[in-house]
């Protein structure tokens, strides 16, 4: 089951790219809203599936782990 959600997942993030390398480059109006409208699709996939994938979410601290200051230095 992990294997194919990482295939999924690598699937959606393909596609992103795509469709950003895609923008990029000369397009009609009716063109780029397709793709500007698929992109947010794929965005979104990837990240429900993400979530579902690794529920675990981590925070990053607000200063440099181990500065001076988090040690109670200054």
């Amino acid at each position: 089951m992990l294997d194919e959600d990482l295939a999924r997942i690598r699937a959606h993030r393909n596609n992103i790219h795509r469709y950003r390398r895609l923008l990029r480059t000369k397009l009609s109006e009716l063109e780029r809203q397709f793709i500007e409208r698929r992109l947010a699709e794929e965005k979104a996939s990837l990240e429900s599936l993400a979530t579902k994938t690794f529920p675990v979410a981590f925070t990053v601290p607000n200063g440099p782990v181990g500065s001076v200051e988090a040690r109670g230095g200054l």
